[in-house]
């Protein structure tokens, strides 16, 4: 079979593997659909502390059960599945509280584990443990399913951040999270949403698909005044941060509403996790900074429901369908911010 490999920073490679075989508790999967995301391009440049090369990359996974290892009653060849990234341990603390996107073991896809930019996969049976393979509903294309794993995040970041009904909600970034962002705070009731960026390029294709209240180019206008003239000087109740930016995360402290939430949702750089926070403004007005991390297994079913249920419609936003020996052209795309979602078809 063939499979995209990380060797190194810079180094990603498209090689013949032997095709797994699955042991006790485990599934191989033929892998349909695996989208790429930013993950992946900061790995592919980077690397990760977590990723001990050679590792097969790609954690957005959608395909078919090609075969069951014992002790996984209830699957059988040719189910549809989608498969989580992130996996809890499930008895730690956190997991035993119901945390299980902060588990302090927790492992991924595509790091700990090879991934689904290959034609096959196994599916290791902490998967399976936890809950971690879902059906994907009669309907629901592969493609969409392979979405269902960002979109998952987006559930556990806007639950945190309680959006809900009547709420102005602001989302900074308009990328593929960005534009998942505006459709669920659309269907959990929002009253209006409003979509930042700065590249008025991109700002332009998603508010094309996604269709915000308003769309703000924040390199051609002010932010902060745009979202007080259009709340009546009130501000917004929820501001989504869905861009690894500290200025996109102080900008938006200051158009607030009393009792507002930011979800700082996006992870900022390394070496720049620094921010300033006006205190005397959060304390005066009530607000709240909320962080957000990953996607829980029942968040994964969720979101599969959401795309089911066309609550959430994703089929739309996938602007790119390549081959696996395209990866590093689909990286491209996504480096480029020349797509919304790119998804890769091994």
């Amino acid at each position: 079979m063939k499979v995209a490999r990380f060797h190194a920073p810079g180094d990603i490679r498209l090689e013949d593997a032997p095709e797994p075989e699955p042991g006790p508790g485990e599934l191989k999967i033929r892998v349909r659909n695996c989208s790429a995301c930013g993950t992946d391009v900061k790995i592919s440049r980077f690397g990760h502390h977590h990723i001990v090369p050679p590792r097969v990359m790609g954690h957005e996974i959608a395909g078919e059960v090609a075969a069951a290892g014992p002790g996984t009653d209830g699957w059988a060849p040719g189910d549809r599945v989608q498969v989580i990234a992130a996996i809890p341990c499930g008895e730690c603390a956190e997991c035993r509280r119901g945390r299980m996107t902060v588990c302090a073991a927790q492992e991924s896809m595509g790091y700990h584990y090879d991934g689904a930019f290959a034609q096959y996969m196994i599916v290791p049976a902490k998967v399976l443990a936890v809950d971690g393979v879902n059906r994907i509903p009669d309907g629901v294309s592969f493609a969409e399913a392979s979405v269902a794993e960002p979109l998952a995040c987006v559930l556990n970041g806007q639950e945190l951040a309680r959006v809900g009904e009547g709420d102005d909600v602001v989302v900074f970034g308009s990328g593929p999270v960005g534009c998942l962002h505006v459709r669920v705070a659309r269907a959990r009731g929002a009253r209006r949403v409003f979509l930042v960026e700065l590249n008025a390029e991109r700002l332009e294709r998603a508010a094309a698909v996604v269709k915000p209240d308003a769309a703000i180019d924040a390199g051609a206008s002010d932010a902060v005044a745009e979202i007080l003239a259009r709340t009546d000087g009130r501000g917004a109740d929820v501001a989504i941060t869905a861009a690894a930016s500290g200025a996109a995360q102080e900008t938006a402290q200051r158009l607030m509403a009393p009792g507002g939430r930011v979800s700082l949702f996006g992870g900022l750089p390394k070496d720049a996790p620094v921010i300033s926070v006006d205190a005397n403004r959060v304390h005066y007005r009530e607000l709240s900074l909320v962080g957000a991390n990953g996607s829980s297994p029942a968040h994964n079913a969720r979101a599969l429901e959401l795309i089911g249920s066309g609550a959430v419609p994703v089929d739309d936003l996938i602007t790119h369908r390549l081959p696996l020996d395209d990866l590093h052209g689909a990286l491209d795309l996504v480096t480029r911010g020349a797509a919304i979602k790119v998804t890769i078809e091994p």
